[in-house]
């Protein structure tokens, strides 16, 4: 399908990982391949794509950057001429750990390089507990890239929570909002897409998440359902808990539209509040 100047096509990568890093860095480039040949321009990987998620696999998985996992990712996304989103790895940094997003121009460039700033420290007691802050540290900025396209705005997972985020990207110019993310069985089911469906309408955005498989016989078990949704809050694409692309084609049109029947933009009491950015 030939799609106009103003659509392009999206993949989310809902990748099966495995214990063994290797095998999810070829499987995951095979899968990007498959994306490409699709027509998708621009693709993401899951969060910590690479390796088991959960606190004690973090030091032993983690790798520099750029390593031996983002120098595949640099290889593939100019092998396909894709802007590629490497969901996260853990990163390995003058002695700390992060969680951290890379991203690939269509020439093999790191464009972007995000380190999770919300770490993801929970209790829900009797349900899940989990402290991401045992081994990583917070990053401490933001990070947009341009595309030919639009201008996209990089969170992970737990960064969803928290609204003030995707608005400092909107004021910023970004069109689409895409979060590598591992939600669980206790807080999927509940607040997966009820989160994507209010960044969107919140900022009238488009906003994408890429989530794991589900593997029941992991010690963190991801909900999967990586989802696209559009600026008026409605789900374009979703898939289930299985290995799958999920492929959805991005019409800014339809945002322009929406932002021209709704002007909340223009309509926000800045005399009354604002959310600004202590940094950029």
């Amino acid at each position: 399908m030939a799609l106009s100047e103003f659509t392009f096509r999206l993949a989310l990568i809902q990748l099966h990982i495995s214990s063994i890093k290797s095998e999810n860095v070829t499987r995951a480039c095979s899968l990007i391949r498959e994306a490409a040949a699709q027509g998708a321009k621009i693709v993401s990987l899951p969060e910590c794509f690479n390796s088991p998620y959960g606190v004690k696999y973090f030091p032993e998985y983690a790798e520099k950057i750029p390593g031996e996992s983002t120098q595949k990712l640099s290889e593939v996304a100019k092998e396909c001429s894709i802007y590629l989103i490497g969901g996260s790895i853990p990163e390995e940094d003058a002695g700390k750990l992060y969680n951290t997003c890379t991203v690939f121009g269509p020439d093999g460039t790191l464009l972007a390089k995000y380190r999770k700033i919300h770490l993801f420290d929970i209790d829900v007691p009797g349900k899940i507990t989990f402290q991401e802050s045992k081994t990583l540290s917070p990053g401490d900025s933001f990070s947009t890239f341009d595309t030919p396209y639009c201008r996209v705005g990089l969170g992970i997972c737990y960064d969803m929570r928290f609204a003030e985020l995707a608005q400092i990207y909107t004021q910023r110019g970004c069109q689409l909002l895409v979060y590598p993310g591992a939600f669980n069985l206790t807080t999927g089911p509940a607040h997966w897409e009820l989160l994507q469906r209010c960044r969107a309408v919140d900022n009238q955005v488009y906003v994408a998440t890429a989530s794991p498989a589900r593997d029941d016989k992991a010690s963190y078990v991801a909900w999967g359902h990586s989802t696209v949704v559009n600026p008026w809050g409605e789900v374009l694409a979703k898939a289930g808990t299985e290995e799958t692309i999920v492929y959805s084609d991005i019409d800014l049109k339809k945002l322009g539209e929406i932002r021209q029947q709704i002007p909340i933009f223009r309509q926000k009491r800045s005399d009354l509040y604002a959310v600004e950015m202590k940094k950029p």
